[in-house]
């Protein structure tokens, strides 16, 4: 475990040259969109994971349209050449890192919304529309897409980690968000799953298949996603405890008690600080729940009384509302800023972040012993949670060039995980596998269940070209 993160330490790592041919047929077939620059590569051969020293694709191929993405995967199946999909490099477990070399495929200009179908409230984009952008464009049809990450990350990604978000607890997940694809399987060929219908019951549910397989099934090149109206009424509240339990038990108590409750978001002490800092504002400095309530007027008001009558009956105090869209829009970019606002109270520092999801009653357990745990490794740390569906993340903030501090942080990423698992929940509720928590994949869904997903990786990608090294090595 000591050098957990260090490319040395993964002895499946077998960098694949890349046939002078292979380059050569790319850069004939793509011209000015397909680079070898060292910059270009580098820049496509990071993420926002805690690996470092992971050499960097061998080229990089900008895709404009699903030919595109075809013809680079005809000839990467010819050479038998890794392609890593990559939109804007936000993922937080490796998955975009070329251990095995080959060609990373920039989708990022397919940034086009193909169709919107209000009266459905379906829409069709490529997959390198964001989410703010889909939302902008479908904002005036009193529409909107919740699934809402954090960062401004492409729907391609979403959908190939299966994310979520502070939306989750009412709106679901990237899963019950997407109603079809079109795909480009590592042969080259182009497969659509699903349709606009609100549900099916012909064959094989493919589109689930696709859904948060990492790019190592197949490249996403169109994805049809359900769309929600705008909320009549929109309120968001924070509100201050004494201890990160009476924020947690004060959460499990909404939730059962089935209120409606849009957001729900837990900041302990450490993040709210570097939250302050970061956006300017002056929250008080202790464990806080940020919340958001949508509905009617008359609905909205109801939950955010009976949610507060909840929190004082647990020492809730300093109970703020912002109904402007302006201060929502505040408190949120803050809590959005929170991973930012973490690293950089650590100048040079290194954020080795994880992620888990437990059974709502088991959610106090796991957070107050992942604080504990934390705090006597005595490593600076951040903790932020879509708490409202029992998915917490823990930053561990460490040198990148002290190995002892990188094995805390990977004991404590170990303990937490194999706690959330004992307590029948999930290695990660939303960053995916990647790299990082491959080992944990098969802790919590055994050996046979492997061997499945292994089965269809190799009905699907016979060659192992797509994205290979990730979910399992």
């Amino acid at each position: 475990m000591n050098d957990r993160l260090n490319l040395a330490a993964l002895p499946e790592v077998r960098l694949r040259p890349l046939p002078p041919e292979a380059l050569a047929a790319l850069q004939q077939r793509f011209g000015a969109q397909c680079s070898a620059a060292a910059a270009v590569r580098e820049q496509h051969g990071r993420d926002e994971s805690a690996y470092t020293h992971i050499p960097p694709p061998q080229a990089v191929v900008f895709a404009e349209s699903t030919a595109d993405v075809v013809d680079a995967l005809r000839i990467a199946a010819q050479w038998r050449v890794p392609v890593i999909p990559f939109g804007v490099g936000s993922s937080l477990e490796g998955q975009l890192l070329a251990v095995h070399g080959g060609i990373s495929l920039d989708v990022s200009r397919m940034n086009q919304i193909v169709a919107v179908h209000p009266e459905d409230m379906t829409a069709t984009v490529q997959p390198g529309v964001t989410r703010l952008q889909l939302n902008e464009a479908v904002r005036h049809m009193g529409l909107f897409f919740p699934i809402d990450p954090g960062a401004n990350a492409t729907l391609g990604g979403m959908a190939s980690t299966r994310a979520s978000g502070t939306n989750a607890v009412r709106y679901g997940t990237m899963r019950e968000n997407v109603l079809a694809l079109q795909v480009v399987t590592a042969s080259g060929a182009v497969m659509r799953t699903g349709t606009r219908a609100k549900k099916s019951s012909a064959g094989y549910d493919l589109t689930r298949l696709f859904v948060g397989s990492e790019g190592t099934l197949g490249v996403m090149t169109e994805i049809t996603v359900r769309l929600v109206p705008l909320p009549e009424a929109v309120s968001a509240a924070v509100c201050s405890f004494s201890s990160v339990e009476a924020a947690v038990r004060t959460t499990i108590a909404i939730i059962q008690m089935g209120i409606p409750i849009a957001r729900c978001e837990l900041l302990d002490e450490h993040t709210v600080c570097a939250v302050n800092a970061h956006s300017k504002l002056s929250l008080p400095e202790a464990p806080m729940l940020l919340m958001e309530f949508h509905g009617s007027p008359t609905a909205v008001r109801e939950q955010a009384e009976a949610v507060q009558a909840i929190a004082n009956e647990h020492g809730g105090h300093a109970f703020e509302w912002a109904t402007s869209p302006e201060e929502r829009t505040r408190l949120w970019t803050a809590r959005h800023h929170a991973y930012f606002a973490g690293v950089q109270s650590r100048p040079g520092c290194r954020a080795i972040t994880t992620d888990a999801c437990v059974p709502i009653s088991r959610l106090a357990d796991n957070i107050l012993a992942a604080v504990a745990d934390a705090e006597a490794a005595g490593l600076p740390y951040f903790m932020v949670g879509h708490v409202g569906d029992g998915n917490f993340h823990m930053g561990y903030l460490i040198d990148p060039d002290d190995a002892a501090e990188r094995e805390r942080a990977e004991r404590l990423n170990r303990a937490l995980v194999e706690r959330a698992l004992a307590s029948g929940g999930t290695c990660t509720g939303e960053h995916g596998i990647g790299l990082h928590k491959r080992d944990f994949l098969r802790a919590e869904l055994g050996d046979e269940a492997i061997a499945c997903m292994r089965a269809i990786k190799a009905a699907l990608d016979p060659h192992n070209i797509l994205n290979p090294g990730k979910i399992f090595s």
